[in-house]
């Protein structure tokens, strides 16, 4: 057996590599040897920054000692504390700072944002979906489907494509052409299956072109992949920030709004205090309608959690520090340099796009046998990756702190197994 990846290359590519450093800004899970895991699964959970876990501290001290006068008292009150965060994230994923904001989770954002988007016509009245949509997503627009009197059975479509692992703006013509009655598109920016990076901007000029609103579930892609929601026109999109963004375990999620829509009074908002006038949020009396702020604010409902906040905020700082174009060169060569240990590999596939423009910082191998079996065996080894029965393991190296020398280990011990 030979090796397919040379550990002294990993390690002189670790140490010519600007951003390695940014890896001893986090916490690294250990293996029962006591040394660093070799972490692949952060397109499930983003691993745990150095800093956060003194600002968590900080947001108590504040809550301990100023009580509710922590809404109002100091620069980082807690009143509009969602509002300068949400606003670090318009660089990550290409908008306006009126067109973002944080709230809820992921799945709860994609139905107040059907609440408002999802119109269905006796003429149309269809969802689009991609094959391998993460099931949250077909759940919710089945859902919703239901909810207007409709039949999940017959009215959620998936997108018709010539291979399901790559969707090209063809498959999705061709869909079309088939399905005259599809009213809403709600596709995932970076699939979370195969890594997929789909092609947006080649996408929403035909969704366009015969009015069909166009939505984004961003979870695997916000943080992971250059964004352009405002100029892709996007209408609406939505992201968990524990996968890239590094916020923790069920964190508050983010959502797009286009500024078109803000004016717009015949869009039904799900209303809630946290969405009218801050001015007069707190006006108990006279407020009988909800007169909702002409921006993505408009969309929220409630006052989100302070401790949910702190850690998002900490990690969009570091991406504010360092750039998603800088983590996105390094994650090309990253995952560039994972192919090559794949592809050396005999019995192994990658369903992955080869092309690095239309892949996230992700590597979905096909292996023989049960994943989950292999799964488990890598991770007796120091090697995390994360499995998707029967087949698939999905390995993710994060540019904020996966090396190479991770990837050779991760090649090494998955050509050991695979040969065994």
């Amino acid at each position: 057996m030979g090796v397919p990846l040379d550990f002294d290359e990993a390690k002189e590519l670790d140490v010519r590599e600007p951003l390695t450093e940014l890896r001893n800004e986090f916490e690294i899970p250990k293996h029962s040897d006591g040394t660093d895991q070799a972490y692949f699964a952060g397109n499930s959970l983003g691993l745990l920054p150095k800093r956060t876990r003194p600002a968590i501290k900080e947001a108590l001290d504040q809550w301990g000692g100023k009580g509710v006068g922590g809404h109002f008292d100091g620069e980082e009150a807690w009143y509009q504390l969602d509002e300068s965060i949400a606003a670090l994230q318009t660089d990550i994923v290409g908008c306006l700072p009126s067109e973002t904001g944080i709230m809820g989770s992921l799945t709860t954002n994609l139905h107040m944002l059907m609440a408002s988007f999802y119109k269905p016509t006796s003429e149309r009245q269809k969802i689009l979906i991609e094959p391998h949509a993460f099931p949250s997503d077909r759940y919710a627009a089945a859902a919703q489907v239901a909810w207007h009197g409709g039949n999940p059975n017959t009215d959620v479509v998936t997108l018709e494509a010539e291979n399901p692992d790559h969707l090209t703006p063809d498959d999705l013509e061709r869909t079309l052409h088939h399905h005259k009655d599809i009213c809403l598109a709600l596709l995932g920016g970076v699939n979370y299956y195969t890594g997929q990076f789909l092609d947006i901007a080649s996408m929403s000029p035909i969704l366009k072109s015969q009015e069909i609103t166009f939505g984004l579930d961003l979870a695997h892609a916000a943080g992971n992949v250059p964004l352009e929601l405002h100029d892709w026109e996007i209408d609406f999109a939505s992201w968990c920030t524990y996968k890239y963004l590094n916020a923790g375990p069920g964190s508050i999620a983010g959502y797009f709004v286009n500024h078109k829509h803000h004016t717009d009074k015949r869009l039904i908002r799900l209303a809630g205090w946290w969405g009218n006038d801050p001015d007069t949020r707190f006006d108990m009396h006279g407020q009988e309608h909800f007169i909702p702020r002409q921006s993505a604010d408009g969309w929220k409902t409630s006052n989100p959690s302070l401790l949910a906040m702190i850690p998002l905020k900490e990690s969009l700082e570091m991406f504010a520090e360092h750039g998603i174009v800088a983590l996105r060169e390094r994650s090309a060569r990253l995952t560039k340099y994972f192919e090559k240990g794949i592809k050396a590999i005999k019995n192994i596939s990658t369903i992955t796009p080869t092309d690095p423009k239309r892949r996230g910082c992700q590597i979905s191998v096909r292996v023989p046998g049960s994943a989950s079996d292999l799964e488990e065996q890598l991770i007796g080894c120091g090697v995390v990756p994360d499995a998707r029965d029967p087949d698939i393991l999905r390995f993710a190296p994060v540019p904020m702190y996966t090396t190479f020398t991770d990837i050779a280990r991760a090649v090494q011990e998955l050509d050991r197994l695979v040969a065994n």
